[in-house]
Formats: C-alpha cells, sequence, structure tokens
C-alpha cells in the first residue's frame, strides 16, 4: 500500500522534469566524459521517475550489503598481513598475486582505525523475478553518491507537500556518515578530499563532497610530506597537518615514489607518511587486491570464511577460465554468455557473445585460452526495466537500470539510505555506466509505516556538517585558490561592465549592420576579449571554489555561462541580446550571495579586490571621470583593510603595478599615484609561492571508469 502510494505521488515529478533539470544546470551537476581522447564536459542525465525499493527489501539488502562489505574488509586486512585464507585454499594464491590491484608497497599496513574500505560502491541488478544480483564490488574511487543527494534536495524543495505524504527515508545523512567515517580514522590534523584536477570525470562531486563535509579540496600540489608527515600548503606556505585524505585518484598515480614514476598528480611521498601510521588514506592504497571482476568469484566463500554466515545476496552465476572445468564450460557456450575482461572498468571490456558473429567468437575464444586470468565469464541476468521520461518524445520508454549502493565503513558500518540508480541511454542496452553516456535516477527506500527514517546508530556520534562546512577560511586557501579567487572576482566584473557599457552602444547602431561585430563582441569563444569568453574564464575559477564560497552562490556563474552558450547556438537574434541583461543581473546576484554568505570576510576579500581593480582598469580604458572613479578606488581600499598585516598574493600585486604603469599613460597619474602607496603597503607581505596550476591540468579519467 505505501509502495503504490509512493509510485503515485512520484508521478508528480514527470510535470516537475524541466524545473528539476534547470535546478541540475545551474548548480552544475556535471559528469565529464572522455571521447577519442578529449574531455567533454556535460550535465548528467537525470530521469524523474525514482526507483522505489520497499522498506523490508531494502532491509534484507541493507544487512547483505553491511556483511558483504565486511568480509571484503577482513580480507583486505588478512592478504596484507597473515595471509590465511590463501593457506587455506579460500582464494588461490595465484589469483592474489596476479591481480593489478594487489600492491606489494603495502603489506604488513594496518590502516588507521583498522579499515580499508571506507567507501563501497557496491553495483546490483535485480532479475525479472525480483531477486537481487550483486555484480561488482567498487572498494577504489566508487563515484555517484553525491547525484541522488544533490537531486534529493531538488525533488525535496520543488515538490515538498510530496515528500510529506510519501514516506521515503532520508537520504541527507550522506555527508555525515562519511566525515564520520574520516574523522573516525583521522590521525592528527585536518581532512581533505584530494582531487586529480578541474577535468577529472567526477570534479563536480569532489568539490560539492567537500563542501557538504567542511574537508578541504585539494589538488595534488597543494600537499607536502615532511618528515613522514602530510601538510596542507595554504597561499603564503603555511603547512597545515592533515590528519585524512579521501583521495579521488587511482593508486598507480597517489605517489609517484611508490607507484609510477611518472605520475605528475600524485603527492610525492604520501605513501610513506601512510605506511608510518602518520595520515588515513580513505579509501586504503591496494584495495584494487579485493575489488577485482576475478576476485569477486570468491567473495561468498570469504562471507562463509571470515564471518561464518551465509551469504545473503548471491554473485551473477559466473565462471573462471583459469580452472579447467570452467573454461570448458565458457567455450563451449561462449554465445551464451557475457565475458569481461578483469583489466577493463566502466562498462568497457564488456562482450556478449550473443551479439559476435563466428569469426569473432573464434578470436575470444582464442584469447582467452592464452590470458585465462584476464577473463570471467557471467550467466545473461535479464534483469528489470524502468520507465524513464523518453527525452525527444516526453513518452515512457523501458530501461536497463542497475543499482549502485553505498556503504560506508568506520566505527560502525553503514548502508546508505538511497543510491545511484545509472540507466542505459538506449532502449534494449544493458551496459549502464555513466562513463559510457547513461543517466541517473533517483533511489526512494521506503520507510517502515512508523515513518522517516535516519541513519544513527545507537551511541553514534552526530558529526555537524554546518559547522564543519563553516571552517573554510583563508588559512586553508592555497595559491592556485588565492589566484582562483582574485581572477574570480575581475572576470565577473568584466562581464558586467562590459554588458553594462555594451547596450547604449547597442542602442546608437542597432539599425545598422552589425552582427558580425555583435558576434565576435558576444559570443566567439575563440575571441579571449568575447563577453562569452570572459564569462568561460569566470566559470573555470569558480568550479573550484565549490566548498568555499557554496553552491548556491555559484548558481549565477552557471547560469550566466548557459545563458551565453544557448544564446549563441541560437543565432544572437535582438531578444536574445537584451536577454543578456540578465547575465549582468547574474553578476550582481552572485557578489550579493557572497557578500552576504558567512564566508570569512578575509576570503572575500580576495574576490572584490579582484572585483575592483578591474572596474578601475575597465573605467579608466574607457576614459571615466576622476570623479566616478572615487566609489571603485574607496571599495578597493576597503576590501584591502580586512587583510591589513596578512601576506598578499603574488597576483594582487601583479595586478596593481601592471594597472599602476598603465595609468599614466592613460591621463590618471594621480590615480596612479594613489595606488602606489597602496603597492608599496604591500612590500614584505607578498607571497611568492611558485604556482603549479595543476588544478586545471587535463587529468586521466580516473574514476569514470569505475561509474
Amino acid at each position: 500500500m505505501i509502495e503504490s502510494a509512493a509510485r503515485r505521488l512520484a508521478s508528480e515529478l514527470v510535470d516537475r522534469r524541466e524545473s528539476i533539470n534547470r535546478e541540475l544546470s545551474r548548480n552544475g551537476v556535471r559528469f565529464g566524459i572522455y571521447k577519442n581522447g578529449e574531455y567533454h564536459d556535460r550535465l548528467f542525465p537525470y530521469d524523474p521517475i525514482p526507483r522505489i525499493i520497499e522498506s523490508d527489501e531494502f532491509d534484507r539488502m541493507e544487512a547483505g550489503l553491511k556483511q558483504r562489505v565486511n568480509a571484503l574488509n577482513a580480507y583486505l586486512r588478512d592478504i596484507y598481513s597473515d595471509k590465511q585464507a590463501i593457506k587455506d585454499g579460500i582464494v588461490p594464491e595465484e589469483y592474489v598475486y596476479t591481480s593489478a590491484g594487489y600492491f606489494p608497497q603495502v603489506n604488513g599496513v594496518t590502516p588507521p582505525g583498522g579499515v580499508f574500505a571506507h567507501v563501497a560502491g557496491e553495483d546490483l541488478v535485480q532479475g525479472q523475478d525480483g531477486q537481487w544480483w550483486v555484480l561488482e564490488d567498487n572498494l577504489r574511487i566508487p563515484s555517484g553518491a553525491s547525484y541522488p543527494l544533490f537531486a534529493r534536495d531538488i525533488e525535496r524543495r520543488i515538490t515538498p507537500s510530496l515528500f510529506r505524504n510519501v514516506r521515503v527515508r532520508d537520504n541527507r545523512d550522506y555527508p555525515r556518515l562519511l566525515r564520520q567515517s574520516m574523522d573516525f580514522v583521522s590521525t592528527d590534523g585536518i581532512a581533505v578530499v584530494l582531487t586529480p584536477g578541474r577535468y577529472n570525470s567526477a570534479f563536480f562531486e569532489h568539490a560539492y563532497l567537500a563542501e557538504k563535509t567542511g574537508a578541504a579540496l585539494a589538488f595534488p600540489e597543494d600537499l607536502e610530506v615532511v618528515d613522514n608527515k602530510v601538510y596542507f600548503l595554504d597561499y603564503a606556505g603555511r603547512k597545515h597537518r592533515v590528519g585524512v585524505v579521501y583521495r579521488r585518484l587511482s593508486d598507480e598515480y597517489l605517489d609517484p615514489f611508490a607507484f609510477n614514476p611518472d605520475s605528475v598528480i600524485g603527492v610525492p611521498g604520501i605513501l610513506s607518511a601512510y605506511r608510518s601510521g602518520n595520515v588515513a588514506i580513505v579509501n586504503a592504497p591496494g584495495n584494487g587486491a579485493a575489488d577485482d571482476k576475478a576476485i569477486y568469484y570468491f567473495v561468498p566463500n570469504m562471507i562463509r570464511y571470515y564471518l561464518g554466515e551465509e551469504p545473503i545476496l548471491h554473485n551473477a552465476p559466473t565462471y573462471m577460465p583459469m580452472f579447467d572445468k570452467d573454461r570448458k564450460e565458457v567455450l563451449d557456450r561462449l554465445g551464451e554468455l557475457v565475458i569481461k575482461d578483469v583489466a577493463e572498468a566502466g562498462g568497457y571490456g564488456v562482450v556478449f557473445g550473443s551479439s559476435l558473429d563466428r569469426s569473432r567468437r573464434e578470436e575470444l575464444a582464442e584469447r582467452i585460452k592464452a590470458e585465462p586470468r584476464r577473463f570471467i565469464a557471467q550467466e545473461v541476468i535479464q534483469f528489470k526495466d524502468i520507465d524513464v521520461v523518453d527525452p525527444e518524445t516526453g513518452q515512457m520508454s523501458p530501461r536497463k537500470c542497475d543499482l549502485r549502493a553505498f556503504v560506508v565503513t568506520g566505527k560502525n558500518t553503514h548502508a546508505w539510505y538511497s543510491g545511484l540508480t545509472r540507466y542505459s541511454s538506449i532502449p534494449g542496452q544493458m551496459i549502464v555506466n555513466s562513463s559510457q553516456g547513461g543517466g541517473f535516477k533517483d533511489t526512494w527506500v521506503l520507510a517502515k509505516e512508523t515513518g522517516v527514517e535516519h541513519d544513527y546508530a545507537p551511541g553514534s556520534e552526530v558529526v555537524r556538517v554546518l559547522e564543519q562546512s563553516r571552517k573554510h577560511s583563508l588559512a586553508l586557501v592555497t595559491a592556485s585558490k588565492a589566484d582562483n579567487l582574485f581572477w574570480l572576482g575581475r572576470y565577473t566584473e568584466r562581464v558586467f561592465t562590459t554588458l553594462s557599457q555594451f547596450f547604449p552602444f547597442y542602442d546608437r547602431v542597432m539599425d545598422t549592420d552589425v552582427d558580425a561585430f555583435i558576434h565576435s563582441f558576444l559570443y566567439d569563444e575563440k575571441n579571449p576579449d568575447s563577453v562569452r569568453s570572459a564569462i568561460v574564464y569566470a566559470f573555470n575559477n569558480a568550479v573550484i571554489l565549490r566548498p568555499e564560497l557554496g553552491s548556491r552562490s555559484l548558481q549565477q556563474v552557471e547560469l550566466a555561462m548557459s545563458s551565453i552558450v544557448e544564446a549563441s547556438e541560437y543565432g544572437g537574434t535582438d531578444a536574445d541580446i537584451f536577454k543578456h541583461r540578465d547575465i549582468a543581473d547574474n553578476m550582481l546576484a552572485f557578489w550579493g550571495g557572497v557578500e552576504n554568505s558567512p564566508v570569512e570576510p578575509t576570503l572575500k576579500s580576495f574576490i572584490f579586490v579582484g572585483k575592483y581593480l578591474e572596474r578601475l582598469d575597465l573605467y579608466t580604458r574607457f576614459g571615466y571621470s576622476v570623479e566616478e572613479l572615487k566609489a571603485p578606488l574607496a571599495k578597493l581600499g576597503s576590501y584591502i583593510l580586512p587583510l591589513n598585516g596578512l601576506p598578499v598574493p603574488q597576483c594582487f600585486a601583479e595586478g596593481l603595478r601592471w594597472l599602476v604603469g598603465q595609468l599614466p599613460q592613460r591621463g590618471y597619474a594621480e590615480l596612479a599615484e594613489k595606488l602606489g602607496m597602496l603597492l608599496k603597503d604591500f612590500d614584505g607581505r607578498i607571497s611568492t609561492k611558485d604556482l603549479k596550476d595543476l588544478g586545471m591540468l587535463n587529468t586521466m579519467d580516473m574514476d569514470a571508469a569505475r561509474l
């Protein structure tokens, strides 16, 4: 009865699909895709029809998920220490040591708190008979929790009456569970989310989870290892001890001293600090030894061996070509099975034998014979279709869907009361991975008739995430982020003032043939001086600052970029041109949002110093009177005041010095003298830490493969 009521009320979301997608767009809910070696930043397709799981059904799933992850944690502790499971024949020795995810560099290391898999992403499908099957365990850098978390927040605000009438378990606990796990294993110091860079496919998630947990978002160049301890470096070069690193880059690239020496996006020496017990790493290095597709075959036996229990959740029927009997079965039934390459992820290397012609099937058979360890074979599970709203027709269209359930382990193990339901982009296609173009749905776990439930374990300490999120201060601003803040101020001002100057000009010439000029001035992405380019530059600086400024403030920059891109695609009619007044309003709303936010005043100063320095530059280019320059000059002084006595980023001094040199040529010698006095005040306070902007590096698609 509860489920039928939920389905009836959930249909209301279909009518709100455009509103929800608009909110996702304005908040930059993105998942990047690499095609032909190029990165494409796109909005993550969202479908408004939620997957609904009944309370009793999820309770059984929850027990099975906790059981499975506890067994996998026990296995990781074992194979990196006593290796008793090998001695007792639970997992053959050759499978352990030939796993690409097994790293002898962490042999003998017990992580802080004894936890290896702090965040597990368990991929399940539901068969036509309703039974759930586990397809994969993801214990390295599983992505995706942020998307249903964000979508639910929008759904709740757009249709609050729906959630008052439907008993859906609350999913807002995920940041609390994650932060609680991080705090449980932390050694001594701050918490950081380590991202490989802005162009990682799941960068939105990295920044959003840093914002929601109150952890600092760090790029590899922001961390330094000294005396086997990890430090976070602020813009002035001051060191802050790090106690826990939630890393979002693969083991191979994590530490060039220990793993791949060619990695330019790792933290040299971090593994040594980890081995010394001076920092916790979430998830632990070496976890790939347990989520290898071949090791998956042995998980049911691990549950029996380590926990003394029968598995609650079942593996898909799987065959191992390394075993003679299984290899014969696989080769005889190649046209009926699905073959998976254990070296691949993200839906790559998955081949349905029924899709191959005779010659390709024979070729695959020869590869299996030559490298039996590299492949597993599974029965094809005809898992359930779930309706999605076809974006082209607006009609219901059945699609294959899986579920990534998230299990967070710290002092206790918790299965999150939600999950990422992924659906295929093509009807009938069974590969649903986001990296292959699929979309996502929210996952509603129904509560019992007693009401909405939260995941608070008895005696667990509640982490006050709001208080944590307010700890983002100037003390944790890195050299690259100081530049981002400064240039965000400059580019948003450039957009605003340029448009303010443009409209009076356009009013005078709108009856003439100025289309080519208008296109170049407003829309040309190849013209670095166009309004579009300025908005894109502002956006590229803004997305990195989500933890510091908050998603709500950054919405306005997202909206401005969407508006200018959309207008450029539709040719720039007169109506489109005057819609650009909205872009100027977006800039005003952004500045107002930052000014009235709880962000520390000194951090705000970094933006507004850039803003008013840019305004003085533009006003003097446009020949404004000395009287008209008094207000921005006073504003510049007021925002420099909170920085009195503090180190000053080099970009401040360089920007000011350049402008002082230009002003006499523009006829503003007196203004140059006044700004020169500010420049003298910076003497001895300028931070000269070298900038290595790896945050903007086109990094490898590390967790796209796992999503």
